[in-house]
């Protein structure tokens, strides 16, 4: 099996279920995934350990699903120079079913880029690694 090329990171494992369109199509693309569960408010030093270590573990993208505050997606990209998409979810907790976490994604602060698909669109995330790697 390929070593993985595309981290995808979200914040509590509650988040897989929406994040599994991403792996069905990395999956379809024949492109090597790992996923893991940290999150940006509860384990912040494993999130920025992950994204520090990530490129010399031989990633070359990644996907962070969030949602609410959806903090996962900047932080991720403030500790890595690699690409990160976030993929803005829905949360039941949410007021505004999902635009809360698709603006906070949405608004990184000049020098933290972090592209940005659809509310629950984690297809659109793995097509965009796929475009990222295929330019690369």
């Amino acid at each position: 099996m390929a070593d993985p090329v595309v981290g995808i990171l979200v914040g509590s494992e509650s988040d897989r279920e929406r994040m599994q369109p991403a792996f069905d199509e990395l999956d379809a693309r024949g492109l090597a995934w790992e996923f893991e569960v940290r999150s940006a408010h509860r384990t912040p030093d494993a999130v920025a350990e992950y994204a520090r270590t990530a490129a010399d573990r031989g990633l070359r993208v990644l996907i962070c699903g969030a949602g609410l505050a959806a903090a996962l997606p900047g932080v991720v990209a403030a500790h890595t120079k690699l690409p990160v998409i976030g993929v803005p979810l829905r949360s039941s907790m949410s007021v505004l079913d999902g635009l809360d976490a698709l603006l906070s994604i949405v608004q990184m602060p000049p020098g933290v880029p972090v592209a940005t698909v659809g509310v629950d669109n984690a297809k659109n995330a793995a097509v965009l690694a796929a475009r990222i790697l295929g330019a690369g």
